[in-house]
């Protein structure tokens, strides 16, 4: 018998249980997935400001004179477009146009690029990534120098000011800045994964701890809220933003998951471009399409989705969305259905309920 292997932690974990959050195996990391309750910490990000620890992201670091011709080739957008201090969303890709990962593209210096990767996926970009290095560069796995906080809110900007002399007003949304944060070096991105603006914080691991609590106490006055994994899910669901295993992954395309919009095919090669460029002159033949239940039910991950009464796919997400009041998901569906206004159907405890296509994002924040 093999012995079952134990779950990986963040530098925080004491920290989450002495918080009494509710801990699960999140793809072999013991992470919390809530603390006050999904829907509280939810409406927190929306209305004020909320904390999570993310330290189980992965960080990839390509240095050296050719390490733009790698992380080109090896992304489907352009980094060689990024200015210093730009950041980027692109796809990592198999040769047949199926996502390895979808990732954060950094701009460093014209020789440095940091990464930043899905928590299950890192040891496998890493590997993709080396396995395609004929660049002179180098490609480190910089996951265990990296812990990463994201403060995510409308009110995010005031409490991250409050710990550092950086002017962070004047980075702008998928820029960052290096400096110092609580007292530490730190790399302060405005990315997230909420819909709402905010920052998104690395650290050494041996400061996570004592960053959190300074962050709490910065946010204390802004009703600041420790947030788990549940209210993460649900609030990027309601931004439409794709989650790997459900919109995207191995047998589905940058066209497929309708992010087209991260491939720059007129950038020259790179790994998937020609399986891309076949899939364009095709034709799409499904999309990526976002729906609200009509009836009683909530759809669920993996539900059968069905057109016409016929079986045509599943639920890739699927939740209450708390902003508003209101059941959705999304769905892949055949190109020529995924329009709005279509009807379709949900299966639920054996019950098809009625649904229908509408615009994504199903949340946009005000600016």
């Amino acid at each position: 018998m093999s012995e079952t292997q134990p779950l990986s932690r963040t530098p925080l974990n004491a920290v989450h249980r002495e918080c009494c959050a509710r801990m699960v195996d999140f793809g072999g990391w013991d992470m919390p997935v809530q603390y006050s309750g999904i829907v509280d910490e939810h409406n927190t990000v929306r209305t004020a400001v909320g904390l999570f620890d993310v330290s189980h992201m992965g960080e990839i670091e390509v240095r050296g004179p050719e390490a733009i011709r790698l992380v080109d080739y090896v992304t489907t957008n352009a980094a060689s477009r990024l200015a210093l201090g730009q950041i980027q969303y692109s796809g990592l890709l198999y040769d047949h146009g199926g996502f390895v990962d979808d990732i954060l593209v950094h701009k460093v210096a014209d020789d440095s690029y940091f990464l930043c990767v899905n928590a299950s996926n890192q040891q496998k970009d890493f590997e993709h990534i080396c396995a395609n290095n004929t660049f002179d560069c180098e490609v480190d796995f910089a996951s265990p120098r990296y812990a990463q906080l994201a403060i995510q809110g409308p009110k995010a900007i005031e409490v991250a000011s409050k710990l550092t002399a950086s002017n962070l007003a004047a980075v702008r949304y998928y820029w960052f800045v290096d400096g110092e944060f609580a007292g530490v070096t730190a790399r302060m991105a405005r990315t997230g994964y909420t819909g709402e603006d905010g920052f998104e914080v690395y650290i050494a691991p041996e400061h996570a701890v004592m960053v959190w609590k300074a962050i709490m106490d910065a946010g204390e006055s802004f009703g600041i809220k420790p947030c788990g994994l549940g209210a993460r899910n649900t609030l990027r669901l309601e931004a439409a933003m794709s989650l790997y295993g459900h919109e995207i992954g191995p047998s589905i395309t940058p066209f497929d998951a309708g992010l087209g919009w991260i491939v720059k095919m007129d950038k020259g090669d790179f790994i998937g471009r020609s399986a891309l460029a076949k899939q364009r002159e095709k034709g799409l033949t499904r999309a990526l399409a976002g729906f609200e239940m009509q009836g009683r039910g909530i759809a669920r991950d993996g539900y059968e989705v069905t057109l016409d009464g016929a079986p045509t796919g599943w639920v890739t997400s699927g939740s209450p969305a708390p902003t508003l009041n209101r059941n959705i998901g999304l769905c892949l569906l055949p190109a020529d259905r995924a329009k709005v206004g279509e009807k379709i159907g949900i299966l639920i405890r054996n019950q098809t309920v009625e649904a229908v296509v509408v615009p994504t994002p199903f949340y946009k924040r005000s600016k």
